[in-house]
């Protein structure tokens, strides 16, 4: 029991919108969207949000953190820095890149800072790679590790939506109430996605991350 609320603790730390890695710093093309007027509700931004989750998120990035946390618990440091090499390579945008690098690096450093173990080597750490060794070190469960990791990202694009629409905290706790059994099946899925099933073939959320490096003003980084 006591290791159980230990690891329950951990994960509450690392889920936590106080961790200091900048999350809520980006809004992924969000606001982009928003300031051309395709999200004009937050009924939109709901719908756009569920749309990444299952089209986006749930057809690489949730099976690749599974492959990551799976390639440390099972000791595999080059599969784990292959894993991470290719997430990298496929951010379509300099945004994109730009967050999970920054994410990624200010994870490790949290942990160094915790005195966490950090005995992977790895020339750039991307965020779900960091989260997965954090996770990974503080013995939390594999499963409920990604849902605190898809849950952050969830939470962040809520909160983005309401800053640069804007609609009112209970529309956006709505909207979280509305989005969990969405996440969950994404978390219950990750782990049987196919190699040759993993894919980033979404151009239209790309194209919008692009733009938005270039809109006049923002409130998110670019």
């Amino acid at each position: 029991m006591t290791d159980s609320l230990q690891a329950g603790a951990a994960l509450l730390q690392l889920s936590s919108a106080i961790l200091p890695v900048g999350a809520f710093s980006y809004s992924q093309g969000l606001e982009t969207a928003i300031d051309e007027r395709r999200l004009r509700s937050a009924d939109d931004v709901e719908r756009f949000i569920g749309d990444v989750l299952t089209l986006v998120l749930a057809r690489y990035e949730a099976p690749l953190w599974w492959r990551l946390r799976a390639a440390l618990d099972d000791g595999d440091a080059d599969r784990f820095r292959r894993w991470n090499d290719d997430f990298l390579a496929t951010r379509e945008s300099a945004e994109l890149r730009a967050e999970t690098l920054q994410m990624g690096h200010s994870m490790i450093e949290l942990m160094r800072g915790l005195a966490l173990p950090v005995d992977v080597e790895v020339d750039a750490w991307s965020w779900p790679a960091a989260h997965a060794l954090a996770s990974h070190s503080w013995r939390i469960d594999a499963r409920s590790a990604l849902n605190g990791y898809l849950f952050g990202w969830l939470e962040n694009q809520v909160v983005a939506g309401m800053k640069a629409l804007p609609y009112g905290q209970l529309a956006g706790q709505r909207m979280l109430q509305a989005l969990r059994p969405v996440l969950v099946d994404v978390v219950r899925s990750a782990s049987d996605v196919a190699d040759d099933a993993l894919s980033t073939q979404a151009p239209g959320y790309a194209i919008t991350s692009a733009r938005h490096e270039h809109q006049y003003s923002r409130l998110f980084r670019s």
